[in-house]
């Protein structure tokens, strides 16, 4: 869904090759199947995480980190992706992350161990962090005017359909266990995939910034040594150490040593990651925190209901696919009202709905697992989910219109690449605090559920004083 923001709209439309006549069909196509490509593997490996851990072994704090591994890697590599475009040509650089994303999806298939895995699904994630970035400027070199506008209004649903079939698609192929591929399907999936997405590329028009901008290795590096310190340490449920909280500290200062790098690199002329006029005053800062927050509670609520119900009730991938596949259709629901009827007529209101909404579903999850008798199955669970779902879905649209809206022409490439890449961050976060809360519980199964929802309803409370942060004195339309 949120992948749309990622793109630099409001930069001027550099010169271009013209495509081939009579075949932008099908490079749209291409670029749109690389989106739900990446969108799919986000999601679908979640509902296969425990059957993973069982035929690798291992300990369970991996099974996070599996879904974790990759998205840690697509934050950290986003903006640098963003600017590689705009040095060696956008279609240039989308071939080779197509490349490198199949034959990382193939090496993960592959796998002896959880270790590997866990190393393949960053790679992985680093190449859907050369491929993502460059999709609207390659749309943007295919069309104009009011085609430009259709085209680009089919990213919604495309990504919104590909949230709902994430799940299902994940719990149907590890139990299919084709050809005694088991859980390996769900990466051999992408294959075909990446095969139809090249076989289309030609079509692609090559696309670049008109003045080539410098990589920036220094910040480049500082960015994701920071981050990398802040999240893993973090990422341990219960049993975060002091050591863990120091490590977190230096993260949080080298972060601090990025900004003041990337202040002196404007100051010098030069151009640097992130737009350091960005960071100055409240509402972009505290769109940002929104973000991290709202999508750990996101990822989190998801990773506790698969470990839930397949770890702890041993329901197996194809019931945890059936039951996340209302929150899903709540989901694209959601996002569908409030982009096309709710957000012109409310305005930022919808924002803060979608937060009261899930609030709501989380609210009734945790009752569904109390009503539950020991070691059954929640029979509420699924109507919850649909609720939470829904908020969620309410959330993204004016969401990500508010934030961008008060950055300037020259910031909103990287304003809109710092924020995709801080909501992968987040991501990360829930998926591996949230989850790790659950593995980490003494309880029983539907207790330790409602410890992890717990502290997804805290996260979601920080949401919500961020949200009205980043939207106060704006108005209500």
């Amino acid at each position: 869904m949120s992948r749309t923001t990622n793109r630099p709209v409001g930069h001027a439309r550099p010169s271009t090759v013209p495509p081939v006549s009579g075949h932008r069909g099908l490079a749209l196509a291409a670029v749109l199947t690389a989106e739900a490509m990446n969108l799919l593997d986000a999601t679908i490996v979640q509902v296969a995480g425990p059957v993973i851990h069982a035929d690798l072994g291992g300990s369970e704090a991996t099974i996070p980190w599996f879904s974790a591994s990759y998205t840690l890697a697509f934050a950290l590599g986003l903006l640098t992706g963003a600017r590689l475009g705009d040095i060696a040509g956008r279609k240039r650089v989308f071939r080779i992350g197509v490349v490198a994303f199949a034959a990382a999806s193939l090496a993960c298939a592959l796998v002896p161990g959880a270790a590997a895995l866990i190393a393949m699904r960053a790679v992985q994630g680093a190449a859907a962090a050369a491929i993502i970035p460059q999709t609207f400027g390659l749309i943007r070199a295919l069309y104009d005017g009011d085609e430009l506008t259709r085209a680009l209004g089919m990213i919604g649903p495309v990504m919104g359909l590909s949230a709902v079939l994430g799940p299902v698609l994940g719990g149907v192929l590890t139990h299919a266990d084709l050809l005694g591929s088991s859980w390996r399907a769900v990466f051999l999936v992408n294959l075909p995939l990446a095969v139809a997405v090249l076989a289309a590329t030609p079509h692609l028009a090559e696309d670049r910034a008109p003045k080539r901008p410098r990589l920036d290795p220094v910040g480049t590096v500082l960015a994701m040594l920071g981050t990398a310190l802040v999240v893993c340490p973090l990422a341990t449920g219960d049993d975060v150490t002091p050591v863990a909280w120091a490590v977190a500290a230096t993260g949080s200062a080298v972060l601090g040593v990025f900004v003041a790098h990337q202040r002196r690199a404007a100051r010098r002329g030069h151009v640097p990651l992130i737009e350091p006029a960005l960071l100055r005053g409240r509402a972009f800062p505290a769109a940002l925190a929104t973000s991290a927050l709202f999508f750990a509670v996101m990822n989190g609520v998801m990773i506790t209901v698969v470990l839930h119900l397949e770890l702890g009730l041993h329901d197996g991938p194809l019931t945890a696919g059936l039951t996340l596949l209302p929150w899903s259709a709540g989901l694209a629901l959601g996002s569908w009202a409030a982009g096309t009827h709710l957000v012109p007529r409310y305005g930022t209101r919808v924002l803060h709905t979608g937060i009261a909404v899930l609030a709501l579903g989380l609210a009734a999850a945790v009752l569904a697992y109390r009503a539950a008798e020991p070691g059954s199955y929640p029979a509420l669970l699924p109507a919850a989910l649909a609720v939470a779902g829904l908020g969620t879905g309410l959330f993204t649209p004016p969401f990500f219109s508010t934030a961008l809206s008060t950055v300037g022409p020259q910031e909103t490439g990287s304003a809109a690449g710092l924020l995709n890449a801080v909501q992968q961050l987040g991501g990360t976060l829930g998926l591996a605090v949230v989850g790790g809360v659950y593995l980490g519980a003494a309880d029983s199964v539907g207790t330790a559920a409602q410890r992890a929802l717990g502290v997804a309803a805290v996260l979601l409370a920080a949401t919500a004083v961020a949200a009205t942060a980043m939207t106060a004195r704006r108005g209500g339309r």
